[in-house]
């Protein structure tokens, strides 16, 4: 790849863009109201608005390896408070990958250096599900369900937080958790219980 090509691209997209929408660039400057946002890896064959066929201003987007919410992780609660605080979203994806990388190295045993704390959280999941996922022999099988339960801890982990608690009561604000599939294309919804998980939660997370 030549960088150059970059801006090369950038032109013809420009132009693409004013062809459809005179004002397109315009209106885009007066600022965003998205409604969603949307937590997902950094993957590079994930695509957060193409994905879902949304465009600039839909989506407030924030992506890490594995698609994680750490809570002591500043960058995801920053964008958390300010999606959920200032921009009022309406709806929190978190969407994992099959096929992702970082939930893969979580699976083996080695150590990856750096990358080691942060996938400690993603080995915790199992730890919690290890009874599940020890009875799937398929290995395959195995690496695609640690994907969905992660996604399912992450959203936990969202719920567990004072801005999302707080704007469940005030807007009636909802989180999600999706999978998409890249050998298909397909986004695929885990259907998380938000109100049975906010429940469960509230005698320990409870957050005024």
């Amino acid at each position: 790849m030549q960088i150059k090509n970059v801006f090369k691209n950038n032109e013809k997209w420009i132009k693409e863009k004013l062809a459809v929408d005179s004002n397109f660039f315009d209106e885009l400057g007066k600022g965003q109201k998205p409604e969603l946002l949307y937590i997902g890896c950094s993957d590079s064959r994930v695509t957060a608005e193409d994905l879902m066929g949304m465009g600039p201003g839909e989506v407030f987007v924030h992506r890490n390896i594995a698609n994680m919410v750490i809570s002591i992780d500043l960058n995801v609660m920053s964008v958390v408070n300010y999606a959920v605080d200032h921009l009022k979203v309406n709806h929190v994806v978190v969407c994992g990958h099959y096929g992702c990388g970082g939930v893969k190295a979580a699976m083996q045993s080695a150590d990856l250096g750096i990358l080691n704390p942060w996938l400690r959280n993603i080995r915790d999941v199992y730890r919690i599900h290890k009874d599940e996922l020890n009875k799937i022999k398929d290995e395959d099988k195995k690496y695609e369900r640690l994907v969905e339960l992660n996604v399912q801890e992450q959203c936990v982990n969202l719920i567990k937080t004072a801005a999302v608690q707080k704007a469940y009561r005030d807007h009636g604000l909802k989180v999600y958790g999706w999978v998409f599939d890249i050998h298909t294309g397909k986004l695929i919804d885990l259907k998380i219980d938000f109100e049975g998980i906010l429940e469960n939660i509230m005698e320990i997370y409870h957050l005024d």
